[in-house]
């Protein structure tokens, strides 16, 4: 068992997928980018910030578990596109994608429930290809609703998967939730996410 830092039902959705058990704890922090921040730093940043937060909380409700959270952004010409305020910026976002390559940076960062078990964070980087898209599909997409809390404008495992050319990475890190670097990070605070296959 562990605590899952996000309110976000495609990371727990994931977790589930791997057969790992856990406890949604949404993290409330401050999701500013600093001056001059990367967006890989800010994403790394993003992911521990909300991990410590939630271990905080949960250190005055008696119940004391590993932490797991994540952070997504999408970056194109350097500049992190963060979530859609309305349609106008949902619109520009996509029409900024159209047609081109943009990155998909997913940290996920474990705090351990005890001082000694520590901290720690992986990347995932992704690299997304969208086919051109016209501003009447861009219109209907919004119409959806499914654009509105997404980063980016999108959701890879949504509608969104028809302006979808190319992927190379992972789609689980698109999604929100590495699943590779999830479980690599699970195995290293001693928790096997195979153990639970057989139950």
């Amino acid at each position: 068992m562990i605590f899952l830092g996000s309110a976000s039902p495609r990371r727990a959705e994931l977790l589930s997928q791997i057969g790992v058990t856990y406890k949604v704890v949404e993290a409330d922090i401050d999701e500013t980018p600093n001056p001059c921040e990367s967006a890989e730093l800010y994403v790394l940043r993003m992911a521990l910030e909300k991990a410590e937060a939630v271990l905080a909380q949960s250190k005055g409700g008696g119940l004391i578990l590993p932490v797991l959270a994540a952070d997504t952004s999408v970056v194109v010409d350097g500049e992190i596109l963060g979530k859609p305020r309305d349609q106008t910026e949902a619109m520009a976002m996509l029409a900024r994608l159209s047609g081109r390559t943009h990155l998909v940076l997913t940290a996920v960062a474990l705090v351990g429930a005890a001082v000694e078990e520590g901290r720690a964070c992986r990347l995932s980087v992704n690299k997304v290809k969208f086919r051109a898209i016209s501003e009447a599909e861009r219109l209907a997409y919004w119409q959806t609703g499914e654009s509105r809390d997404k980063a980016g404008a999108y959701a890879i495992q949504g509608l969104a998967a028809v302006f979808i050319e190319h992927l190379e990475g992972s789609f689980s890190g698109v999604m929100g939730l590495p699943l590779f670097e999830t479980s690599d990070l699970l195995a290293e605070f001693g928790i096997n996410v195979c153990d639970n296959w057989a139950e």
